[in-house]
């Protein structure tokens, strides 16, 4: 009996151990499977330190840009002889500018800086009367601190701005002040003009509600083998009537090296300006306008202005934008002791045709000087990342005989430009320029030039 109760048992416990078995290979079917945790190297990286100080909010910048040029027929300054007849110029310019910029909060203002450096290249034969020879240089270009007063004063934010060093400044839409830097011959990259900041710039300005008044001292970073030492120091004011209205007035007096440019040393400059458009039910039609006027003792005394009316077609296909533009700036009267010839001063480049007027007359042989400009564009937008369009230029001299006695015309040339700005993505954007120049009897009287020019770009941008 005793052997019998011995044997049922160990039957009992192994059935139940079948069934428990049989039980859990039951549920582990019927649960989903839980997955394994996955391997070390897949864990997700953790965010690299940048070893700089973490009070501070810090951003870094990477811009570059490369282009190639063509010009057919050259440039009209270019008139040494050639036996073979061909006077093309084909070459190309590249640029590389890494920038680091922090923000310090201080309570209600803060703390800014930026310094950046820029690479600049131009190689394969660029046209050695303007451009320069193949060159290449890579310095310094902004290094500068300031502070603003955030909500710190008054009911204004940033009431008070005061910023120094290589720092970037402009006033208006750079007909006069805009570009610090020198750009082509021994630094190389002359179109691409990646230099903007001044040598040495201090600047306070006051912004109480809608005015805004700066007082400014500025010395340009001039390219080594033509530096003028020109500096400036100047008062300026704006006041901004809406998002549709800026009006503005600047004063400057301005310095150079009185046996290079005597009439600029001790030259001042006034000069006023309105971009507007001053139609609330036409918020499409708008205009500007410019005046300056340089005097120099018995030196020098001349005036520049400007008119543009622009309409955009903004409820259309392609939002088509018509502008006209009239330039004028005073040419040299040689009958006269005193000089009447505008001095361009420094400016930059707001848009397409500012402010080098034309990619063929603006950028290589035409200064804001002794100038007559008729302008007309067409700017289309067929999609949010293309940008193109026709601008056409009428120049003229306004003192021919200023150019030598025997120059009698006061026609210079017809120039057609056709334009396209590509965003292929957030970063690259490749601009295409094809221009044509038709010379009239002022340059042949001038240069004995009268072939037509041809000129195209292709240039490549990268900004991050």
């Amino acid at each position: 009996m005793k052997t019998f109760n011995i044997r049922r048992c160990a039957f009992l416990l192994c059935a139940a151990a079948i069934v428990a078995l049989g039980a859990v290979r039951l549920t582990a079917q019927e649960q989903p499977s839980v997955p394994e945790p996955p391997p070390a190297a897949a864990a997700e990286p953790k965010e690299r330190p940048t070893g700089l100080p973490k009070a501070f909010d810090w951003t870094f910048n990477f811009d570059a840009g490369a282009g190639y040029f063509g010009f057919g027929n050259s440039l009209y300054a270019n008139v040494r002889p050639d036996p073979s007849g061909n006077l093309s110029a084909n070459w190309l310019e590249s640029y590389v500018k890494p920038a680091l910029s922090m923000t310090y909060h201080l309570n209600e203002g803060e703390l800014y800086g930026k310094l950046s450096a820029v690479g600049e290249r131009t190689f394969s034969a660029p046209p050695s009367e303007v451009v320069g020879q193949e060159a290449a240089s890579f310095q310094v270009e902004d290094l500068y601190l300031g502070w603003r007063s955030g909500t710190s004063l008054g009911q204004s934010k940033d009431l008070l701005e005061v910023y120094g060093g290589r720092a970037p400044y402009k006033i208006g839409h750079g007909m006069l002040l805009w570009d610090g830097a020198g750009e082509g011959g021994s630094r190389g990259g002359f179109w691409t003009n990646a230099r903007k900041a001044w040598e040495l710039a201090g600047v306070v300005r006051l912004k109480p509600g809608p005015n805004t008044f700066e007082v400014f001292y500025l010395d340009r970073d001039e390219v080594p083998e033509s530096n003028t030492r020109s500096t400036l120091w100047g008062a300026n004011y704006e006041l901004a009537l809406g998002k549709a209205t800026t009006l503005g007035a600047t004063y400057l007096d301005v310095s150079a090296d009185p046996l290079k440019r005597p009439s600029r040393d001790g030259m001042n400059v006034l000069n006023a300006r309105a971009y507007t458009a001053p139609f609330p039910g036409l918020p499409d039609l708008a205009f500007e306008f410019e005046y300056s006027r340089e005097k120099n003792g018995d030196l020098l005394l001349s005036d520049a202005w400007t008119t543009q009316v622009s309409y955009q077609l903004s409820s259309v296909a392609w939002k088509p934008k018509i502008s006209y533009r009239y330039a004028f700036f005073e040419g040299d009267d040689p009958k006269t002791a005193r000089s009447e010839s505008f001095d361009s001063l420094f400016p930059g480049f707001y848009d397409w045709g500012t402010w080098w007027q034309g990619e063929i007359g603006g950028e290589y042989f035409l200064s804001n000087s002794n100038l007559i400009s008729n302008m007309v564009r067409v700017h289309l937008t067929p999609t949010d990342r293309i940008g193109t369009g026709l601008i056409g230029y009428l120049f003229q001299l306004d003192h021919p005989e200023a150019l030598g006695p025997h120059v009698t015309s006061s026609d210079v040339m017809l120039e057609v430009d056709a334009y396209c700005d590509w965003k292929l993505n957030d970063n690259f954007t490749l601009s295409i320029v094809a221009a044509y120049g038709n010379p009239r009897l002022a340059v042949e009287q001038a240069f004995n030039r009268t072939d037509s020019f041809k000129y195209g770009m292709l240039y490549l941008a990268y900004a991050f």
